[in-house]
């Protein structure tokens, strides 16, 4: 049996957990979410735990098993506990404001980068060289933090571009001249 498909979620307080026949509603203090169950995997509950169990030993339902019960888990927890990831600018002259709603990037390119979050994403700005999104759907908050990566991935030559707030850039050697 799956390791990870056999724990159970815990439901914290403030949050309703609601399931019908193929679907799972989750709502929390932050916002709702929904998932739709694969045939296969049951989604039960009591008082406090969520199970997902599987109906057979099949390939196809042991690979399904775990996938879903870290999505429930992933729901559960985002509409609790927003999730975050932070990135860093690093360069000179490189720098991030926020206009309303929408982030604009000033990354050394001949134009300004502009990025609009999609609903349950926030997109926070502490700093010039400091970006924070932040939301509810755990894939939706990686997503958005790579598509601003991807505008100025790190050069491990000069250090600059956009990364992680724990990411390492291994800082490589240039070329030797003679």
């Amino acid at each position: 049996m799956s390791r990870t498909g056999k724990k159970p979620i815990a439901i914290p307080e403030g949050v309703e957990v609601k399931i019908t026949d193929a679907h799972i509603e989750v709502k929390g203090p932050h916002g709702k979410l929904t998932h739709t169950i694969p045939f296969g995997i049951r989604v039960e509950k009591d008082e406090q735990n969520i199970w997902v169990k599987r109906i057979s030993d099949s390939k196809k339902h042991r690979s399904l098993h775990g996938l879903n019960r870290t999505l429930v888990s992933n729901m559960v927890e985002g509409v609790s506990n927003k999730f975050t990831k932070t990135l860093e600018i690093v360069g000179v002259g490189y720098r991030a404001t926020k206009q309303g709603e929408k982030l604009t990037l000033n990354i050394g390119l001949s134009h300004p980068v502009i990025f609009e979050p999609e609903e349950n994403l926030e997109i926070d700005v502490p700093s010039a060289n400091k970006i924070v999104v932040s939301g509810i759907d755990k894939q939706k908050v990686g997503n958005l933090a790579a598509r601003i990566r991807r505008v100025s991935p790190p050069d491990p030559y000069k250090g600059k571009g956009i990364k992680y707030e724990e990411e390492y850039v291994r800082k490589k050697v240039g070329k030797a001249g003679k």
